[in-house]
């Protein structure tokens, strides 16, 4: 029955193309659906406002056999409307709906989940952003400056010093011997 509550409400397709990103195909095919629904709703509007009687005594005086006009109107009189039992659509629907509106709160749900996961990656980045606009720029750096944040760049030299090696390894393959010599 929501379906029916649906149809009474107007929609927004103006909402609809600025929040949901559409693309422009997308786009362009609702809006010519709703070009041929305004057009079904003006035919609709001109036809229903149209008598929708048969004026027998007309083609009575018109046509001259009178045992088709009277065969049309005694047709006419007799014809009876079928109805349909709609409701194992109408079910059909509202299960449909049902399960939309969970599938609905599911992706709420993730979508949330993942805008929480991104604002403590954004936190994270903006610390590290503030980190590296505090820093001092690389060219006031000293020795002692770089030894104290990575002491193992001061126990790989001493250890080199003590070996008596006074080059560093792979320094001649990646940058070639700059030996005048």
């Amino acid at each position: 029955m929501a379906a029916r509550a649906a149809t009474k409400t107007a929609v927004d397709f103006t909402k609809i193309y600025s929040t949901l990103g559409l693309g422009k195909e997308t786009v362009s095919a609702l809006q010519a659906f709703r070009k041929r629904h305004a057009d079904a709703q003006r035919i609709h509007g001109t036809l229903s406002s149209q008598p929708t009687t048969v004026d027998f005594v007309h083609y009575r005086s018109i046509l001259k056999n009178q045992s088709i006009v009277n065969e049309a109107e005694k047709l006419l009189k007799d014809f009876k409307p079928t109805t349909y039992d709609v409701s194992a659509h109408v079910k059909a629907i509202d299960q449909f709906e049902a399960k939309a509106a969970s599938c609905r709160q599911l992706i709420v749900e993730n979508a949330e989940a993942t805008a929480a996961g991104i604002d403590v990656e954004l936190k994270a980045l903006q610390a590290t952003l503030a980190n590296i606009e505090d820093a001092r720029p690389f060219d006031d750096l000293t020795v002692e400056d770089v030894g104290k944040a990575h002491p193992q760049i001061l126990e790989t030299v001493e250890t080199m010093v003590k070996k008596g090696k006074w080059t560093v390894p792979g320094y001649k393959e990646k940058f070639g011997d700059l030996n005048v010599m």
